[in-house]
């Protein structure tokens, strides 16, 4: 904000200089064209044979376009600095009269604009009935001082653009080196509790404790283990393997079938005709779709139905997540997948940005809200890179 508003001050400051120099070259010019007028008349009623200092001004004149016009028969008398179109770009061959005509027609439109500018003096000489109007055109100079500020403007707004760009970019490239030290460290934490916990299953195994309370507790070890593993894959390109999709989905909803609530129905739609291979991390690919999956139990407060419809086209794999939730307000429809938006009461809203993360960054894909309305429910789709049918 301080940048931007010193960017302002320095805009505005080179603005104001700018229009000053413009008005101060613009009244000089005038000043020019009065004195250039006064010596017209001074040639046409002066009885002195010495004419050089009037001429001399007339002559000086190499930057400033003019004009003098007959007010009477409104014909141009005089043209000076114009710059006249080439014989080359108007006519063929070498017809003068066709050439003098395409100069007069270039001078009558440029006197036609200039009729309605204020550049314009009256040169009128009552006793030998001399009434003639000189106009003027703003001498190049001026008309590129007179963009030059635009020309500032438009410079400094690039300027803030790109350090606007460039600072979102060293936010963003910090946030991730903060979430993925936190995922790396997270995962390295988890490491040394869950190997002791293996150790212990064991242990309480070999001294007969019941197996299906050992079998159990491996499960949840397990479940641990898998979680571990996928914080370790975050920041860095995880490895893939060739998937079929539809074994894909099937698998990565297998843990959480059998502790969504019983109220939600769970219902996976695929066709084998339109099964194909894509290119996976197996381990994040279940993270994104269990963090799909509880979201929408969430979103129906644990009683309704999630349909998801798998299928494919030429060039891509296609999810479809449906739930009948409470749904996302159309507004909202991208600020889901922003860092901290969420609509529980409790979490820290990071579950679709990982999800956004996982399938756009490490897989190739795109994932987005196809379609939501507010008390009815929510539909996420995913696209994934297909390999081979």
């Amino acid at each position: 904000m301080v940048l931007l508003a010193v960017s302002l001050v320095l805009v505005g400051a080179f603005i104001y200089i700018s229009n000053r120099l413009v008005k101060d070259l613009a009244k000089q010019e005038r000043e020019r064209m009065e004195i250039w007028a006064d010596a017209t008349r001074e040639m046409v009623t002066s009885s002195n044979e010495n004419m050089d200092f009037p001429l001399r001004i007339i002559m000086g004149n190499h930057n400033i376009p003019v004009l003098v016009v007959d007010n009477e028969t409104g014909t141009i008398a005089e043209q000076r600095n114009f710059k006249l179109p080439e014989p080359a770009d108007t006519i063929k061959g070498n017809n003068i009269e066709e050439y003098s005509q395409v100069n007069k027609d270039f001078l009558n439109k440029k006197l036609k604009k200039l009729r309605n500018s204020s550049n314009k003096i009256e040169i009128d000489i009552d006793d030998m009935n001399l009434h003639q109007t000189l106009y003027y055109e703003d001498s190049d100079v001026l008309r590129r001082l007179a963009y030059f500020p635009y020309i500032q403007l438009a410079v400094m707004l690039l300027f803030l653009g790109i350090a606007y760009f460039a600072l979102i970019s060293v936010k963003r490239a910090e946030q991730n080196r903060v979430w993925v030290g936190l995922s790396k460290e997270t995962a390295h934490q988890l490491g040394t509790p869950i190997s002791s916990l293996m150790a212990w299953t064991q242990m309480l195994e070999s001294m007969g404790i019941d197996k299906e309370i050992i079998t159990d507790m491996d499960t949840d070890v397990h479940r641990l283990s898998v979680i571990a593993d996928r914080f370790s894959k975050i920041g860095s390109m995880p490895d893939k393997e060739l998937t079929f999709i539809n074994e894909a989905v099937e698998s990565s909803l297998a843990y959480m079938r059998t502790r969504i609530p019983k109220q939600v129905a769970l219902t996976v739609h695929t066709d084998e005709e339109k099964n194909c291979g894509v290119m996976l991390c197996q381990s994040l690919f279940e993270w994104v779709m269990e963090n799909l999956t509880k979201n929408a139990v969430d979103a129906m407060e644990g009683k309704g139905s999630i349909d998801i419809e798998v299928t494919s086209d030429d060039k891509h794999a296609h999810l479809y997540i449906k739930d009948t939730g409470k749904g996302i307000a159309r507004k909202n429809f991208k600020n889901v997948f922003n860092p901290g938006f969420t609509t529980k009461k409790r979490g820290w809203g990071l579950g679709l940005t990982l999800v956004k993360r996982i399938i756009e960054e490490y897989h190739g894909g795109k994932i987005y809200v196809k379609e939501s309305e507010v008390g009815k429910g929510t539909t996420f789709a995913i696209e994934i890179p297909k390999i081979k049918c």
